[in-house]
């Protein structure tokens, strides 16, 4: 999250806004930054009022009041150089066939970055070439003559994009600042005080003329732009939690073949700890497993395509990452009424072994092809038996969720390869790169992956090296690749009985003591059966893939302490002071537990605070009242 918005401002809190904020004063213009490195400025910059802060990210300077400590947080850089990125290459197939021609600073003849492609045992990984829409309009120059957008102009012809829940307006405004091809940018927010904000910074930066501040609910807003004329070309919704409450009207109010941006930051639901919330928001329950966020992504798409499905509508997913706290998607949305009967047949449910983790997809519908006509039908199951047939436990019943690819490979190479050919354009390139490269090797037609620690600490066993597991995968003929969702993750077109032979093959040379596992146990039933495949564990040249090879950027380490989500502001821009004070005096309080009752002492009374405490001085609890908690019994 960017930011975060008071809950005392709106009886809605869902509206809030991921850069909420909660002051607006008056503010003298000032030229808009161009550094590309996020900072912050105090008050001595010219304009400023006193308690002032300027952060500074990209190309944009975003004016925030210093109290607020949970408005920006920089580990969300990465989300907006990404977005960013996502849409300039949208707008430049878009506007493309609007006669409309994007001009990008720095960016020259692009590198396409080829990963998989080896030619005579080395691989190319680089080759320099134009771009196919570069080349298809330089072929039609002579027939038809192209309108040059830059950076920072308005373009009749160009994109109209919707910020819902903008809050600050700092990725608006650096949408204006660094898209080109761009007619209007509607930064909204519920907040009155936000909306403000987004007018000055829109005014600090001088693109009023392209960005303009919206005080209205997000729904209503794309609920009224639901006219074939009035929708909007890119709708980017990044709240506080889950999207669920706006996705119903995203969908309707995105154009024909628009883009759709979301962010859902309410992991614990999607990864598995409240199934039946997760149900309630998205249709679909999660299940915790070891494959929690590549399937939190198949959630919302699974719930994004059953809303557009009711329009007549369908998704088409351009590039859906999880990264750090959160996972964010970009889809493409279309109508079409045959395409969207196809629909059932894109879902699937998940049946999850508890004891080994070995899971099977069940497909909700089923189609056939019958010559010009597609016959449809419900789907036969299910595809396992009472119990699991590798360890003998129970299954878990989860989903449906999106079963299709999640990525269009073509889309995300022409991202890949216009930031790798102008690095100097976002902070986080790098990492752009290397995550957009694992992208690119993942095998799309394969939903969900194993993890190889899950695998060997099932049986006890020592955990062999990854080459040496992709390897063995290799040598029997099957297709294996890495995950960008996880570190270690197994994703191929084996079986389960392969992977778990694979295992035992490997416990044979690394022996476990079979006298201490229970019959019962997963791993007592999993290697009591002989290995029907012979497994050969000599590393194959192919089994390292490219990314891992170049040493990209993949799984970066912690950036800094408390990096997660920032806590919901309060209204008036308040937060509390005590925030770390408190982390870390709860941090592990059920490990820790207290064994003197002169220690709750230190802990105030709830009941105290609320003033039905009966008890007086014989409280075992603290009756201290500090500042902020006086102020907030006033």
């Amino acid at each position: 999250m960017d930011s975060k918005k008071g809950p005392e401002e709106s009886p809605d809190t869902t509206s809030a806004g991921a850069d909420s904020t909660t002051t607006a004063v008056p503010m003298e213009e000032t030229k808009p930054s161009g550094s590309t490195e996020s900072s912050q400025t105090s008050s001595t910059e010219p304009g400023l009022l006193p308690g002032e802060t300027v952060v500074r990210e990209g190309k944009a300077a975003i004016l925030f009041p210093s109290a607020n400590e949970v408005f920006y947080n920089p580990v969300q850089e990465f989300n907006r150089d990404l977005t960013c990125a996502v849409i300039t290459e949208f707008a430049r197939e878009q506007l493309a066939q609007r006669g409309v021609r994007i001009l990008i600073p720095g960016e020259k003849d692009r590198v396409v970055v080829r990963l998989s492609k080896e030619k005579n045992g080395n691989v190319d990984q680089e080759t320099s070439e134009q771009p196919e829409n570069k080349q298809q309009m330089e072929e039609e120059g002579d027939k038809k003559e192209f309108i040059t957008a830059s950076v920072g102009e308005r373009c009749e012809q160009g994109l109209r994009v919707l910020e819902g829940l903008a809050a600050s307006g700092l990725r608006s405004v650096r949408f204006a600042l660094e898209l080109p091809g761009l007619k209007s940018i509607t930064a909204n927010d519920y907040s009155a005080k936000a909306a403000a904000l987004i007018a000055r910074n829109a005014q600090h930066n001088n693109v009023s003329h392209i960005l303009q501040a919206s005080q209205r609910d997000a729904s209503m807003v794309m609920y009224e732009a639901r006219g074939r004329k009035e929708r909007y070309d890119v709708i980017d919704l990044d709240p506080y939690g889950s999207p669920s409450p706006f996705l119903d009207a995203a969908v309707q109010a995105v154009s024909e073949g628009g883009l759709l941006c979301i962010t859902c930051t309410d992991m614990a639901v999607m990864a598995g700890n409240s199934g039946e919330t997760c149900y309630s928001k998205y249709g679909s329950v999660s299940i915790k497993s070891k494959y929690c966020h590549e399937m939190a992504l198949r959630i919302i798409l699974h719930s994004l395509d059953q809303r557009a499905a009711v329009y007549q509508r369908y998704i088409e997913p351009l590039l859906s990452v999880s990264v750090d706290f959160y996972i964010r998607v970009f889809v493409r949305v279309k109508t079409g009424q045959a395409v969207v009967k196809n629909s059932a047949s894109k879902q699937a449910l998940l049946y999850n072994c508890v004891g080994c983790g070995a899971f099977h997809l069940q497909r909700m519908g089923k189609k056939m092809s019958q010559g010009k006509h597609m016959k449809y039908s419900a789907a036969t199951g299910p595809p396992v038996g009472p119990s699991c047939e590798h360890c003998g436990q129970r299954h878990q019943l989860g989903g449906p969720i999106w079963a299709e690819p999640i990525h269009d490979i073509t889309f995300v190479q022409k991202v890949l390869s216009a930031v790798s050919g102008n690095p100097t354009r976002f902070r986080t390139s790098k990492r752009i790169e290397g995550v957009l490269s694992m992208v690119t090797e993942e095998l799309q037609d394969i939903p969900l992956y194993y993890v190889l620690d899950h695998l060997s600490s099932t049986v006890h066993c020592n955990t062999p090296s990854m080459l040496q597991f992709r390897s063995a995968l290799l040598h029997a003929g099957y297709r294996v690749s890495l995950s960008h969702a996880c570190k270690n993750a197994v994703k191929s077109d084996a079986p389960a009985e392969v992977l778990w032979d694979i295992i035992r093959c490997w416990e044979k040379s690394n022996p476990v003591k079979r006298e201490r596992l229970s019959e019962t146990s997963p791993a007592h039933r999993i290697l009591s059966k002989e290995p029907t495949l012979q497994a050969c564990f000599e590393i194959r040249e192919d089994a390292n893939p490219q990314s891992r090879k170049r040493h990209l950027t993949r799984f970066q380490e912690n950036p800094q302490a408390n990096w997660g989500p920032k806590a919901r502001a309060k209204a008036g821009g308040r937060i509390s002071s005590e925030l770390e004070d408190k982390r870390k005096q709860f941090q592990g309080k059920r490990k820790k537990q207290i064994t003197d009752s002169s220690q709750l002492k230190s802990f105030p009374c709830k009941k105290f605070r609320k003033g039905t405490c009966t008890y007086g001085d014989k409280c075992c609890y603290s009756h201290e009242l500090k500042e902020g908690t006086e102020e907030k019994m006033d």
